[in-house]
């Protein structure tokens, strides 16, 4: 593993300007594990200035989209072919499994890299008939220098996730990853050197959000913000994008609903709704959190959810057979405790799981929760599923829609008409039916609400990561 974990500036490993450090916390041992250096303001205008002078005097902006999806190929085979040293990275920053972001993040991060890249090389623009004596076309060029700052709970997956598209379309990128989680950035920028990316095209500064993050959104020197995170957060990146007029796409937080409705599959019901909320121990923005069962089925369905809840394998992330380990910092665990204690405040009995030793916390179901109260609508990011019964498909569509958040949607059952008239009124931007978290990078992913502005992916980031041009040739 990494000791010390310096910024990436321009192709080197860069110390911070004033020589501060921050410690590098394992949430499984608690133990210091290493040092990152903590990003001031001239660290930021340092990789601002590197990612400038990539784009306007380096090759990277001048390379056909082939020749960039060819490296951007190259970096996805590296990042297969380290999978190991990635998922490690992984399990001691953030406490995911070692096998799960063996099997599930690292791939994923290699694919977009893959997808982007091609998508790019592959995509079309349009053509405007104008008689006999013009040619007129739209092109996509670059928008220029991209700050993109990521989230510690899926590290390197979504990490990618903000960096493939600004650089498949040809970009330079400023990267600020989570302090809690720094180290797959600064692996994943040294596998862009070796994959063949200019030096100064993918710089990575590390440090606290309040410092080097909110130098970055601050900078002028950025045409674009890209930012998953908190929705608190959120809020202040949009103020300081506005005030230097910098476009900005925010990926905020989730409130999403499961609706089990009375002819669903309960096997079935039960097992998503077991990943939807469980998986990475409830540290997803994806989360279908607010289970939402018809009365016909709640106590069936409340019992099985019980015995998958009890199924999960706590324990070390770099453990055979752990399937959820712990919540990511001592932090994080102070958060999700405090919603847990306020469950009989607000009507609920706790039916399974709760805190356990160090930073560990047991899947959780809560039933009889007040649909009001701030554990049913206020974003817990932990493993806490509340039930709440409904007796109609109009009372569900309330309900569901009844949170500030509007990220995703999860409903299970057989009928196609009830597909067909509940969906369209779920106002979140995903809506999964009798399934969870299928992902085509083609798709636009967003919300509404307090989930954030814009949508990313597929055509949708070649709109917000260029600025199209319109050519018109006598």
């Amino acid at each position: 593993m990494v000791s010390t974990i310096p910024h990436h500036i321009e192709g080197k490993d860069v110390p911070a300007d004033d020589g501060r450090y921050l410690d590098n916390v394992n949430p499984w041992t608690q133990e210091v594990t290493a040092t990152l250096a903590r990003g001031s303001v001239a660290d930021v205008n340092a990789a601002v200035e590197a990612a400038r002078r990539a784009f306007d005097e380096g090759p990277w902006p001048r390379w056909s989209e082939a020749e960039r999806s060819a490296a951007l190929h190259r970096l996805a085979d590296l990042v297969n072919a380290n999978a190991d040293v990635l998922a490690a990275a992984e399990a001691g920053d953030m406490g995911r499994p070692v096998q799960s972001a063996r099997s599930i993040d690292i791939p994923r991060a290699a694919d977009m890299f893959r997808f982007f890249g091609d998508h790019a090389a592959l995509a079309t623009g349009e053509t405007y008939p104008s008689g006999a004596d013009h040619d007129a076309y739209v092109a996509y060029r670059p928008a220029g220098v991209v700050a993109a700052i990521t989230p510690w709970n899926h590290p390197l997956m979504l990490g990618a996730w903000k960096i493939a598209a600004p650089l498949a379309w040809g970009n330079t990128v400023v990267m600020k990853p989570a302090e809690s989680s720094p180290t797959s950035a600064y692996l994943l920028a040294g596998l862009a050197i070796e994959a063949g990316i200019p030096r100064g095209v993918l710089n990575v500064v590390q440090g606290l959000g309040s410092e080097a993050g909110q130098a970055l959104t601050d900078s002028a020197g950025v045409d674009r913000i890209t930012f998953t995170g908190s929705t608190a957060t959120g809020r202040r990146v949009a103020q300081a994008a506005a005030g230097n007029l910098v476009p900005v796409t925010l990926e905020l937080g989730g409130k999403g609903s499961s609706i089990i409705a009375p002819d669903a599959d309960i096997e079935l019901a039960a097992d998503l709704v077991s990943r939807a909320v469980f998986n990475n121990t409830g540290q997803v923005c994806l989360a279908g959190t607010r289970v939402l069962v018809h009365e016909d089925i709640r106590d069936e369905f409340t019992s099985r959810l019980v015995a998958r809840a009890g199924a999960w394998s706590i324990g070390d992330p770099f453990a055979d057979g752990t399937t959820l380990g712990p919540l990511a910092s001592a932090e994080q665990h102070r958060r999700v405790r405090s919603y847990y204690d306020r469950v009989e405040a607000e009507g609920g009995a706790v039916l399974c799981g709760g805190p356990g030793e160090g930073n560990v916390f047991a899947p959780t179901v809560v039933s009889g929760i007040d649909p009001k109260g701030t554990v049913a609508q206020e974003e817990v990011f932990g493993p806490v599923a509340t039930i709440i019964g409904y007796e109609g498909d109009d009372q569900a569509v309330t309900l569901a829609n009844d949170t500030a958040y509007g990220l995703t949607s999860v409903l299970i059952t057989d009928s196609v008409a009830r597909i067909r008239r509940m969906v369209p009124r779920l106002r979140s931007g995903t809506v999964w039916v009798n399934c969870y978290q299928v992902r085509d990078l083609r798709a636009p992913m967003g919300g509404r609400g307090a989930s954030g502005i814009g949508r990313e992916g597929g055509t949708f980031s070649r709109e917000f990561f260029t600025e199209p041009q319109a050519v018109f040739i006598a």
